[in-house]
């Protein structure tokens, strides 16, 4: 592909990404996927250049865009050789008009921004959540140690808080690489292990982890228990669930027991496990503010109506955690978000219902202290950002 083909391919799938975002379809990752199964003459390189094109222009833009040509031509205000590539030849894009509407920068939606100020982020906090992503690893400690992983792994530096974390540089082939295939590591941001260690679950307990989705922190409990105990994972998504599995299996982890939760039954379905885990673990379903780094188009999915109902179920969630802890048991509250009404507030609602129960510090702390819990972002701690609260139930 010429550099102005590889501009037209990227404005295509920008128009793609702005329309699945308007209508709850697929993520960019999958379109871009897609699209490129139809293309066999796109070589790797092409493919690469592609998708940098389309993040690039992903992450500039803060309102959605309204179309992938706006979208890429702010990209080529900024950047002379994308610029030249708007030259009408062959399969690239029109030339380029001073009065074509362009797409505004910015890190989100006005209204999300201002939710994002009022949660106490200042504009270099908010500018940080679309940078790029360092790329973490958990190392499996039922398998091996940190320092083993890092004689295989030349390229590894440990992260700097999570004890069991690398980084590795981005795009590097973790799943194709021989400690991956032997269950010594796993894909896990930096920030999702720490805020996924706040529970300090212990060999031989009872533990659910009650949205455990494909089960990245349930193998995190898993090893933190030493294969000792009880742990439930349990999720509404049957295909998240399904996964957990064969990622247990290849990691050794042998005392988890999956449950598939039908919606509005969780209760009933949980039942046998009603007042006896010692802890509970709710990463709850959330906007993934924290996470725009990883995903940016999916600030254009979130509307005001969406996070009301995201709220909701969170509500919900922690309902049906709470019925879970046996008395001086503990709950962890845990979302990839920034935003207050998904964080600190929801945990000072949950509190307001419940007498008896109490906020307690997170332990080992991390991160910074924010309202009833305790906040990551990604400026001032390099990972992803979240917010995580602990929670004792009452003797």
């Amino acid at each position: 592909m010429t550099p102005a083909a590889r501009t037209q391919a990227a404005i295509e799938l920008l128009d793609e990404i702005v329309a699945a975002a308007a209508s709850g379809g697929a993520a960019a990752d999958t379109l871009i996927a897609r699209y490129f199964a139809t293309r066999r003459y796109a070589g790797s390189k092409d493919r690469r250049a592609v998708r940098e094109l389309v993040y690039a222009a992903i992450r500039q833009a803060g309102p959605v865009p309204s179309s992938g040509r706006a979208a890429m031509l702010a990209v080529a205000d900024r950047d002379p050789a994308i610029a030249a590539t708007f030259d009408g030849t062959g399969h690239g894009p029109a030339p380029m008009t001073s009065d074509e509407p362009r797409a505004a920068a910015g890190v989100a939606p006005s209204w999300l921004v201002e939710a994002l100020k009022a949660s106490g982020l200042d504009a270099t906090q908010q500018a940080a959540l679309v940078e790029r992503a360092p790329l973490d690893i958990r190392v499996n400690s039922l398998a091996t140690t940190r320092a083993a992983v890092l004689e295989q792994w030349p390229d590894a530096v440990p992260t700097p808080h999570a004890p069991m974390g690398l980084r590795l540089p981005n795009g590097t082939p973790i799943e194709q690489s021989d400690p991956y295939r032997a269950g010594l590591v796993e894909v896990q941001d930096e920030g999702s292990q720490l805020v996924g260690a706040a529970l300090a679950a212990k060999p031989g307990e009872w533990i659910v982890d009650l949205c455990a989705g494909a089960g990245g922190k349930t193998l995190q409990l898993a090893a933190a228990m030493n294969n000792q105990g009880a742990l439930l994972a349990c999720d509404i998504d049957r295909a998240r669930l399904q996964r957990l599995a064969p990622r247990a299996e290849r990691a050794g982890a042998t005392i988890i027991e999956s449950r598939l939760l039908n919606p509005g039954c969780e209760v009933e379905m949980l039942s046998d496990w009603s007042g006896k885990a010692d802890g509970v673990l709710i990463d709850a379903p959330c906007s993934g503010t924290g996470t725009w780094r990883r995903n940016p188009e999916a600030r254009w999915r979130l509307t005001p109506e969406r996070l009301a109902r995201l709220g909701m179920m969170q509500t919900e969630v922690l309902e049906i955690g709470a019925g879970l802890v046996k008395p001086g048991g503990r709950l962890v509250y845990i979302v990839c978000s920034l935003l207050d009404a998904e964080g600190t507030d929801q945990v000072a609602a949950f509190l307001s219902r419940h007498s008896g129960w109490s906020a307690e510090p997170v332990d080992p702390a991390i991160g910074v202290p924010h309202g009833f819990g305790q906040r990551l972002d990604p400026a001032t701690h390099g990972t992803d950002g979240f917010f995580v609260a602990c929670l004792r139930a009452p003797c």
